[in-house]
């Protein structure tokens, strides 16, 4: 019998470890409902966020503001969420792109927290806009995730 303990570090262990690690599949295809949740999620998300700024006593300047941080923050969170999973499946992803879109993606949050922190406005107004922008970022992620898994199945089953 080979039995094989925790503190034994062979070659067999090392090379076991690694195929491991290189035959990692993402195959699991998203399903109707996750896909149709991810979706809503983001619509209503997107809709609320306008909406309440479509109908804000601000100035044309300053809703203009919130709503470049809301594309901005869409934009930034799926490219994190795209450079993550590059890497992860092996595909290179240059450290200053991956650092890029983690910074634009923690500056877009900042910039709301800031914007809300000096915005002349209703405590439940500012609340009101974090929660349909953090719905709408983790919405962003989702659908991108959801996407790029069922093309990668689509394309395996080809």
């Amino acid at each position: 019998m080979n039995y094989k303990f925790s503190n034994d570090v062979s070659e067999d262990t090392v090379i076991e470890n690694v195929e491991k690690k290189e035959n990692k599949v993402y195959d699991q295809k998203p399903t109707p409902a996750f896909i149709s949740a991810s979706w809503s999620a983001l619509f209503i998300g997107m809709i609320s966020y306008c909406t309440g700024l479509w109908n804000a006593g601000m100035v044309l300047n300053e809703k203009g503001y919130y709503f470049t941080i809301l594309l901005f923050g869409l934009f930034s969170a799926v490219s994190v969420q795209k450079s993550v999973r590059d890497r992860l499946e092996g595909i290179p992803v240059t450290d200053i792109y991956y650092g890029i879109s983690w910074f634009t993606t923690l500056t877009s949050i900042l910039l709301l927290i800031i914007g809300l922190w000096n915005a002349d406005l209703e405590l439940s107004e500012k609340g009101f806009y974090g929660m349909s922008f953090t719905l709408s970022l983790f919405a962003a992620i989702a659908v991108q995730k959801n996407t790029r898994d069922k093309k990668f199945i689509e394309n395996n089953e080809e």
